[in-house]
């Protein structure tokens, strides 16, 4: 409950609501409607919502500028960690790690997206039936494993693209950003200007983009690289520890999965039980955060083997 008022305080304040601007753009260029049980703004509610989208703009703009000053000029702590890399170089690192997070970001909205659909309305491509394949192959293990992987290479990532957003700046010694003041110079140092990029720009948007074409994100090239390099670290054994944590749990608190009690989509169609909106122009895309609202197809048994039939039926 706390975490919930928390987040709900950080989506009042509007520092993060040029995200609802790209939610807007990515609905007017995939033609799909943005789905909200909110009735349409109006009076002051319209003036104080796209209010709350200028401000964030200007805040994200902002924060943009101090990044790329602090790069071209040497003042960020890629400086300290990694001295002799040229700042060229560190502008290259930070659009390299922040497109990798974005990606895997938006893969996990994609992967959930559409693994409610029908194997053979998966993939549209080469590569988009290459990741299917390899992501619902066999037990479904792939997919959760995907998630180890891919949380591994994120919290890499991020502890680089702090290093390349973070400020190696003392105040009071003159060489304050843009001239500002001690105090706002402390602050900046704090890295909160890292987190709204980061989390706009390699987080909210890629999600917003996958949401609304995952079908496109199946089909790139980069996605099937990055799920076979996450799947390769979660081989390691590196987070293996995750799955022994998942069991325990699933155990303890005798979770079971949506197929035990509602079958897959094949087995709801066979049954005349399809969901209502099943094909990939209806459901799939819409902005609703709908990817996770789909049933992990193959997935169910991915710690414990095999649903057996007569326990399908049961709870049916």
């Amino acid at each position: 409950l706390f975490t919930l008022y928390v987040a709900m305080s950080v989506e009042f304040s509007g520092v993060m609501h040029c995200s609802y601007l790209v939610q807007n753009l990515l609905s007017a260029l995939s033609g799909k409607p943005i789905i909200s049980n909110e009735p349409p703004r109006t009076g002051f509610t319209f003036a104080f919502f796209w209010g709350r989208v200028v401000m964030s703009m200007a805040i994200l703009g902002f924060c943009l500028a101090v990044v790329f000053k602090a790069l071209f000029n040497g003042q960020t702590m890629m400086t300290v960690k990694y001295p002799n890399l040229p700042n060229g170089v560190n502008v290259f690192l930070f659009f390299f790690f922040m497109s990798i997070v974005g990606m895997l970001e938006g893969m996990q909205i994609a992967f959930f997206a559409v693994a409610k659909l029908p194997a053979n309305e998966r993939g549209t491509s080469f590569f988009g039936e290459k990741t299917c394949n390899l992501l619902f192959k066999g037990n479904g293990q792939n997919l959760p494993g995907f998630m180890i992987g891919r949380q591994l290479t994120v919290v890499c990532s991020f502890f680089l693209v702090a290093s390349i957003t973070g400020l190696n700046i003392e105040p009071g010694q003159g060489n304050n950003i843009f001239g500002i003041k001690d105090g706002a110079q402390k602050f900046l140092n704090y890295g909160f200007h890292g987190a709204v990029i980061t989390t706009i720009l390699a987080s909210i948007t890629w999600q917003l983009a996958a949401s609304a074409f995952p079908i496109a994100f199946l089909n790139n090239p980069a996605t099937y690289i990055l799920l076979v390099f996450a799947l390769f670290l979660e081989w390691t054994g590196l987070c293996s520890g995750a799955w022994v944590l998942a069991r325990v749990f699933k155990s303890a608190l005798g979770i079971q999965y949506d197929e035990v009690y509602v079958g897959t989509p094949e087995e709801r169609m066979a049954n005349n039980h399809a969901d209502k909106e099943m094909s990939v122009s209806q459901d799939v895309g819409h902005l609703t955060g709908g990817g996770f609202a789909g049933h992990l197809v193959g997935s169910h048994d991915a710690l414990d083997g095999p649903i057996q039939g007569d326990a399908v039926d049961q709870a049916a």
